[in-house]
């Protein structure tokens, strides 16, 4: 189910010659500015913990994951993890859409670059067991017809890739892009954000933000895209 004999494709090889220029020149492309905030945050709140963001190079591959907290074990991606750390040096939580919480996620991304995108369950029995059964749930909601337009997942990202969708082109949907930034938000967004849009798209009811069916279909798109390098944030329409 998760094998595929074609060699995946980056979402960034289906941007406009002027978007892909755009993102190769730091001096126009405006994520510049969240990775920059990114490093003023780190040296703010996080360097005295994790010295330079280099020493996180692989977190953002290897997220969502599993966590156990307060005898409760659930699955988190790499902003819900910026929060927990917050938390653990004792200052509240942000939205995972908070411009703080986006910036440094950025810059954990773009210190990631190239770096193989490679999900992994615990090591123990039971998180391993709770870890697959996480990944089946994603697997489901992938394949799974929803909303008014009655579509999955795996319609348009495995059966209509490089149609035209409105004015989009369609991607086989794998997420090594992230965070990104869409010219028609005029802001930085998570991939729990693009996944809601997608279920909007089809007119479906919301997933509230940073529920578990999010991280399940995360999970699976990770799993899914499997040894790709990670080359976001970048930019989209």
């Amino acid at each position: 189910m998760l094998s595929n004999a074609q060699t995946p494709i980056s979402g960034n090889q289906f941007l406009s010659s002027q978007l892909q220029a755009m993102q190769q020149d730091a001096d126009v492309n405006p994520i510049t500015l969240w990775v920059e905030k990114g490093q003023a945050l780190w040296r703010d709140t996080c360097q005295s913990c994790h010295q330079s963001p280099e020493t996180l190079r692989t977190s953002a591959a290897e997220h969502p994951r599993l966590i156990t907290r307060n005898n409760s074990t659930r699955l988190i991606n790499l902003e819900d993890q910026i929060n927990v750390c917050r938390e653990r040096v004792g200052q509240q939580p942000k939205g995972l859409e908070d411009n703080d919480t986006l910036s440094l996620s950025a810059l954990l991304h773009s210190v990631a670059k190239g770096q193989s995108i490679h999900p992994q369950p615990p090591t123990d029995a039971l998180g391993k067991q709770r870890w697959q059964a996480e990944l089946a749930q994603g697997a489901q909601l992938y394949a799974t017809r929803i909303g008014r337009l009655n579509l999955a997942c795996v319609h348009c990202h495995d059966g209509k890739v490089g149609a035209n969708l409105r004015a989009e082109v369609v991607s086989p949907g794998h997420p090594s892009g992230f965070p990104i930034y869409r010219l028609n938000w005029q802001n930085m967004g998570s991939i729990d954000r693009r996944l809601r849009a997608c279920y909007s798209g089809v007119q479906a009811t919301l997933p509230s933000a940073g529920s578990q069916p999010l991280r399940q279909l995360e999970l699976y798109l990770k799993v899914r895209a499997n040894g790709m390098p990670i080359d976001g944030p970048s930019i989209r329409r």
